[in-house]
């Protein structure tokens, strides 16, 4: 019986033996097998070959002809118009050196000897992201499937265990903050606190102006300027006074009127601890609201933003047992009052009984022009860093109120130790007299970034450039007392 299929191109394989030649190709890089990335049209009897290959770069999925239409679509002759804005000097002038293919072998070999060129670095940086230790149940807990590997769930009564430990972070958060409620969390304090500015202003109704203080993270303030540009309200600074918010000015500007929102940050971004007595009262005054900054494992000790009179807290949370990571991913947190729950962007979990009376956990609120008319959403977050909220949930479930006292005054202690060390060798001058927490800035007499490289040479990430001839320094429950010494040691070289 003659065969149905129409003649096969030279060009193609069957498909057994094309897995075949596509698997031995992978696996013996270094044999001659002939390997073609194609398109065109696909063959009727063996899907996976094209009829006529047309030859493209092995990563991308575009052919010259691609290219050009793209190109002439948007107005430009060529890619590399694209980047006129990018200085000449900082693009990279010549071809990527990639690799041809590796085995699994050659690919984990040339890892491993990548990341031996990583030095490890005792370290006394901070400036938002700090070196606290991570109990070792933790990992082994997270990096379990069920919750490594699970998803955004939008049938979420369905997943009830990511429901219960949101649950149980939303409890400690709220506590940790002295607020009434926390929402699910965010992606990062720093787009935490630009959503709090939008949440203000949505709660206010009228007014577009947030004060933000020059004492908050610059990042932090750029990307609240960022979302400020976008959303259309007004962000103005108010000014300093010796390392802390001048309160003169901040009265002169709410005075002004049209004010939705004051945004400031415990410890500020000097380290040092703000006064702010009085300050709700006096935004409330003008119905504004206040919201507070802070650094999450900090609030164990001090006063937190709810005894403040803070409409909303906001901050960062990887101080809360989560790894450095070279820049994350981290944990934002939000809480507020019952009052403006509504206005609050993101999720919120909350707790009911099932049709048999037993303990359940739903979705109360999602704020997202999602689920809700657009022009009563405050923000289109979609989500959280679920993940990060059950590292944060574990860690806190460990350490109890008492752990993490006990953790927040170690780094006090050794903060404070350090500091009067380093004033003692005569390299140094004090910036502020102002308290204080787990992070300092002194004046160096001498150029900081020479300093900073000879402590890197000697193992020891020794603090943040914050410009001037001022260096910052922080100290965790990590750091043992013969490393700051060490520290202390090699500054008075």
């Amino acid at each position: 019986m003659a065969s149905l299929a129409p003649p096969r191109p030279a060009c193609l394989l069957p498909p057994g033996l094309a897995l075949l030649a596509s698997l031995r190709s992978s696996l013996f890089p270094f044999r001659s097998v002939p390997r073609i990335i194609m398109r065109g049209p696909i063959h009727p009897i063996h899907p996976i070959f094209p009829i006529n290959p047309i030859p493209m770069f092995k990563y991308f999925p575009h052919t010259p002809s691609d290219v050009d239409a793209m190109l002439k679509a948007i107005g430009v002759k060529s890619i590399d118009d694209l980047y006129t804005d990018v200085p000449a000097e900082l693009r990279f002038q010549g071809d990527y050196a990639l690799p041809s293919a590796k085995s699994e072998i050659e690919l984990r070999q040339w890892m491993r000897r990548l990341a031996a060129k990583n030095k490890p670095l005792v370290c006394f940086a901070g400036a938002g992201v700090y070196d606290h230790y991570i109990p070792a149940v933790i990992p082994s807990l997270v990096e379990r499937s069920e919750f490594l590997t699970s998803y955004t769930p939008y049938q979420a009564e369905i997943s009830q265990g990511t429901l219960h430990y949101i649950f149980e972070y939303q409890t400690m958060m709220a506590s940790l903050a002295g607020m009434d409620v926390s929402n699910a969390s965010m992606y990062d304090g720093t787009t935490a606190t630009a959503e709090a500015a939008m949440m203000a202003v949505a709660a206010s109704h009228k007014a577009d102006r947030v004060l933000i203080s020059s004492t908050v993270d610059t990042r932090t303030a750029a990307v609240v300027r960022t979302y400020a540009h976008v959303h259309g309200f007004r962000l103005e600074q108010i000014a300093e006074d010796q390392g802390a918010t001048s309160r003169a000015d901040l009265t002169e500007m709410l005075a002004e009127g049209g004010v939705a929102g004051v945004i400031v940050q415990q410890p500020n971004r000097y380290g040092i601890v703000e006064d702010f007595t009085g300050m709700a009262d006096e935004c409330h005054a003008q119905k504004a609201l206040l919201v507070i900054n802070s650094v999450a494992a900090d609030l164990a000790l001090l006063k937190t933003p709810g005894e403040w009179g803070a409409d909303i807290a906001v901050g960062e949370a990887q101080s809360l047992g989560m790894p450095m990571s070279f820049g994350g991913p981290y944990l934002g947190y939000m809480c507020t009052t019952d009052k403006l729950v509504r206005k609050m962007p993101g999720r919120i979990v909350g707790q009911t009984v099932d049709t048999e009376g037993r303990r359940a956990f739903v979705l109360t609120l999602q704020a997202r022009e999602q689920h809700i008319r657009r022009q009563k959403a405050t923000s289109n977050i979609c989500s959280n860093e679920s993940l990060m909220a059950l590292w944060v949930t574990i860690y806190m479930s460990i350490m109890g109120k008492q752990g993490l006292r006990e953790a927040a005054q170690l780094s006090v202690d050794g903060a404070h130790y350090l500091h009067d060390e380093l004033l003692k060798t005569g390299r140094f001058t004090e910036c502020f007299s102002r308290p204080f927490f787990n992070e300092f800035c002194l004046r160096y007499k001498g150029n900081v970034q020479t300093l900073l490289a000879h402590l890197a040479a000697n193992g020891i990430l020794g603090g943040v450039d914050m410009g001037d001839g001022i260096i910052m320094m922080a100290v965790t429950e990590q750091r043992s007392k013969e490393e700051v010494e060490e520290l202390v040691r090699l500054v008075s070289r």
